[in-house]
């Protein structure tokens, strides 16, 4: 009886957000700001230059509020039910779990370690799983610290399901785990081992770390002697392979070095995933795949159940196309939490959230070009026509065609058979004449690549869900602060900027694609962020310009208008401020965060547009910059 009703019971639901204080402060600020706009225009010919500008500044602002206001508009989570997942589907289908790494030294690899380890450790059928690393790096030393977290792998999954594991990065499980004394004496002395090979994991790779330069590339590691980072062979190595598919081993874990020559492109992120799409096409063609950065540990042990109860739950099985986890940050938990708490819910009520390059969970027929109206069609495959879409590997092109076809892949327990044709599809030069980065997988032609692809599948008519458990899915560590985080932002507002300038921008993905108008307007407040810095700047220079010009720029103090500016600014002020009180932040926070903002529009979103701008017209090149991360083995209190 409990199997059937369970049966009927749905796999999540859609929960609706009100919001209606909100949406009648939205209304007002608007209105103050249209009325703000109104008297200026009016009174245009009685002041001058000073007031004009002030003029379209504030048109500006009243356009980027208005884009605001459509992304927060229609808030919606959704709530799942992985219990009934697993009563009511006897076979969960397999997931492809990739880890991208690009720099040993900006990411040590005790932290893509600990990320790879909350992986191979998640609540799912082990045999279900395969972990792919992506080390563009080259680096001996990611690939030694892989091999010996593999085996520290063997003895820390096994642990996490005995004991129901929460967290299972140990470097930020063990630091406050410790059993308490009246705890059982089997935990205590098993709590005790596991952290002696942590500790023992640790330091070996700290000790390999200093003598990297004296690595001895004999045996396994023969492979990395005469490599440069910017010159090497393909590299494709199985650390870990679970032969028998038995559920009490490891899931498969594979280190993948793209082959790099100077002369070739290599699209950064986006053309490691390709080469990870391709290489998981070979060896186990999941149909789901999950992509994290190499700092964004799996945070919550149900997360792949968790994204697997909206995939497969939906009436319609193809409603979603991927599955998006915010991020969050385990070192600053401020970070993005207003913009996901308010922004974020807001745009999942529209077509779906943006694809954030990190927590994301791929339809691996939808990354291969398949079209919301081309489900229907699925069975008439063309030989030729995959051929020119996905190059020349006919291993690949079979294994693509199932895809395609609907076909579920299966569990492959011999991927070592594919190796060859693995490092084939890995090879600098194997996507010259196919369509891969234009129509099929991760797509080039931006920095901020993540965007661009959910951009793409956005306009052919896809959704994407939203998967936002307790706790959180995925957390990372957040960028320093300084130079290092500006250099990120911006990097953010060219590669957004980027996306704006090209013939894929979202305008043109609603009049001709299937990109719905709330949802193109969503797109464009984060593609504009660039753009924000020319009337943030100016309107920050003008109080300076008009005490040089014996100007104004507001309205007098005995003039009842003032009323206008001031209440704006006061209602704004203290409706952002409520915003952070609901989510559970300081008033601290609130004040930083908004004196960051200033500066960030007005230095690094403004270098982000200058680098945009140059690159439209032919000076400068993209450049994708590596953000350091550091390793912080205690907990933020």
């Amino acid at each position: 009886m409990a199997n059937t009703k369970s049966s009927c019971l749905p796999l999540y639901e859609k929960v609706f957000h009100k919001n209606t204080y909100h949406r009648a402060l939205d209304v007002i600020i608007l209105f103050l700001l249209l009325c703000l706009l109104f008297y200026r225009l009016s009174t245009l010919k009685n002041h001058g230059f000073a007031w004009f500008l002030a003029f379209l500044c504030e048109s500006c602002f009243t356009f980027i509020w208005i884009l605001i206001v459509n992304c927060k508009w229609t808030p919606l989570t959704y709530k799942t039910y992985p219990q009934r997942l697993q009563e009511r589907i006897q076979e969960l289908p397999p997931v492809d779990m990739f880890v991208t790494t690009a720099d040993a030294e900006l990411e040590p690899p005790i932290i893509t370690v600990n990320t790879v380890l909350s992986l191979l450790a998640v609540d799912y059928p082990v045999h279900k799983l395969a972990c792919y690393v992506s080390d563009d790096a080259c680096s001996p030393l990611n690939f030694y610290s892989l091999v010996e977290a593999s085996k520290f792998a063997k003895l820390w999954v096994p642990f996490c399901k005995k004991y129901n594991v929460q967290i299972r990065a140990p470097f930020r499980y063990f630091p406050d785990s410790e059993p308490s004394d009246s705890s059982s004496g089997e935990l205590l002395q098993d709590w005790k081992n596991m952290k002696k090979e942590y500790d023992k994991l640790s330091q070996n790779i700290e000790h390999a770390a200093k003598r990297s330069s004296l690595f001895d590339l004999t045996g396994g590691m023969t492979v990395f002697s005469n490599t440069e980072r910017m010159n090497h062979p393909t590299i494709v190595k199985v650390i870990s392979e679970n032969k028998g598919g038995l559920s009490d081993e490891i899931p498969h874990l594979v280190y993948i070095s793209r082959e790099k020559r100077p002369k070739h492109p290599h699209h950064y992120k986006a053309g490691a995933m390709n080469v990870l799409t391709r290489v998981s096409g070979l060896m186990t063609n999941a149909p789901f795949m999950l992509n994290v950065d190499c700092d964004m540990y799996a945070n919550n042990p149900e997360i792949v159940l968790q994204a697997m109860c909206l995939h497969l739950g939906s009436k319609n099985e193809n409603e979603f196309a991927f599955i998006q986890s915010p991020q969050y940050f385990y070192d600053r938990p401020e970070n993005l939490c207003i913009l996901n708490e308010y922004i974020g819910k807001g745009i999942v009520g529209i077509q779906g959230p943006f694809y954030q390059g990190t927590g994301t969970f791929h339809r691996r027929d939808v990354v291969y070009g398949l079209c919301l109206d081309q489900i229907e069609h699925q069975g008439n495959i063309v030989e030729d026509e995959l051929l020119k879409k996905f190059g020349n590997s006919k291993e690949f092109i079979k294994s693509a065609a199932q895809t395609l076809e609907g076909k579920t892949g299966g569990y492959s327990s011999n991927i070592s058979r594919s190796l060859d044709e693995a490092h084939r599809v890995a090879d600098c030069g194997y996507e010259y004449g196919s369509s891969w980065g234009d129509e099929v997988g991760c797509l080039y032609g931006a920095t901020a690549e993540d965007n661009l692809t959910g951009l793409v599948i956005h306009s052919k008519g896809w959704r994407s869900g939203y998967c936002l458990p307790i706790p959180h899915a995925f957390l990372g560590c957040a960028s320093p602060s300084g130079p290092a985080g500006m250099r990120q932002q911006k990097r953010w507002a060219t590669g957004l900027l980027e996306i704006l300038f090209s013939k894929r921008n979202p305008i043109l993905a609603t009049l001709i694609g299937k990109l719905q108008f709330r949802q193109c307007l969503a797109y464009l407040w984060i593609l504009t962020w660039g753009l924000r810095s020319i009337p943030e700047l100016c309107y920050i220079a003008l109080p300076a310009y008009c005490i040089i010009t014996n100007s104004t720029f507001l309205p007098k103090v005995q003039e009842p208008t003032v009323l206008i500016p001031l209440a704006l600014f006061l209602i704004y002020k203290l409706y952002t401020l409520l915003e952070y009180i609901q989510a559970g932040l300081s008033i601290r926070s609130w004040w930083v965060n908004n004196c960051m903002a200033r500066i960030v529009t007005t230095s690094a979103w403004l270098f982000g547009l200058v680098n945009a701008a140059l690159e439209q017209f032919g000076f400068s090149e993209a450049v994708f910059e590596i953000t350091q991360k550091i390793h912080r083995s205690q907990r933020c209190r």
